[in-house]
């Protein structure tokens, strides 16, 4: 049974059975190729969200208003990277089969597989909305497979063609711009097109994936693999609020590494956002 944290997100306090919404953290960081402290992503966010107002007045909404449970994180094994995925699968699906929508926060990349295999179990017709500075379509990273940079390519394995739609992309090998033509819908450097995207799926269920280095490092340097040429975050939160008008069933915030960013931008940055998207889903 899920249980309450000491301390959780501000305001994310409502009783398990009550709650729309599951915060679920999810803290492993064992395959990041570049930069490693995303493991400590959900323990921060929690920790500055007492320094933010519950209320929005982007969307003159209240946290307090809303029943959002926080379920704590849970303790991932390093080294193993199938066992924290399944471990991950396993808690996602009890949030889904309760029929709750999910927030899973990491945590690198690699977390959204362990919640999208649940999710494309509850809902055999879901659809994927990816926000990124990285393609992540690599079949392997070093002969890996199970790989932060391989995370939309496994997703894809998943769920096919024509249900993979990626955004923000400025970043990847050739060959896995090549690989996505005909296979994901790819649109690089912003968020173009991305109302008629949303539009289009109707109430098809959707997952909506945010790795937070698609902001311009300028904005947000606390990532391990920071480029160039980033969104801002009025359009990455504008971008959030479109997708999350659809029929969103679990998304996810993931790729904040803290300790990256001894200003603590970057920690606020993602809890704004996280507050916005609670409030939206």
């Amino acid at each position: 049974m899920l249980s309450r944290p000491f301390s959780g997100f501000i305001a994310c306090d409502a009783p398990y059975f009550d709650s729309k919404a599951v915060l679920l953290g999810a803290p492993f960081d064992c395959t990041t190729s570049n930069r490693p402290g995303a493991r400590f992503g959900p323990g921060a966010i929690r920790t500055e969200s007492w320094g933010l107002e519950t209320y929005s007045p982007y969307q003159d909404k209240d946290l307090a208003d809303i029943h959002v449970f926080d379920a704590g994180d849970i303790e991932l094994p390093f080294g193993d990277s199938e066992q924290a995925l399944a471990m991950i699968e396993e808690r996602s699906q009890t949030v889904l089969r309760n029929g709750k929508r999910l927030f899973l926060l990491g945590g690198e990349h690699l977390v959204t597989l362990g919640a999208l295999r649940a999710a494309a179990r509850q809902y055999p017709d879901l659809h994927l909305i990816h926000f990124d500075a990285h393609a992540d379509l690599r079949e392997d990273y070093l002969g890996v497979s199970l790989s932060h940079a391989c995370i939309i390519r496994r997703c894809h394995e998943i769920l096919g063609d024509g249900r993979v739609f990626q955004f923000g992309i400025r970043s990847g090998e050739r060959v896995e711009f090549e690989w996505s033509k005909g296979r994901t819908a790819l649109q690089k450097f912003d968020f173009a097109g991305l109302e008629q995207v949303v539009a289009s799926l109707g109430d098809a269920p959707v997952y909506l994936t945010v790795d937070l280095d698609v902001l311009d490092p300028s904005a947000f340097p606390g990532t391990g693999t920071p480029e160039a040429g980033g969104v801002s975050f009025h359009d990455l939160l504008n971008a959030a609020l479109t997708v999350l008008k659809a029929n969103v069933v679990a998304c996810d915030l993931v790729e904040l590494a803290p300790n990256l960013d001894t200003s603590g931008v970057s920690t606020a940055t993602a809890c704004k956002l996280l507050r916005e998207m609670l409030l939206a889903i």
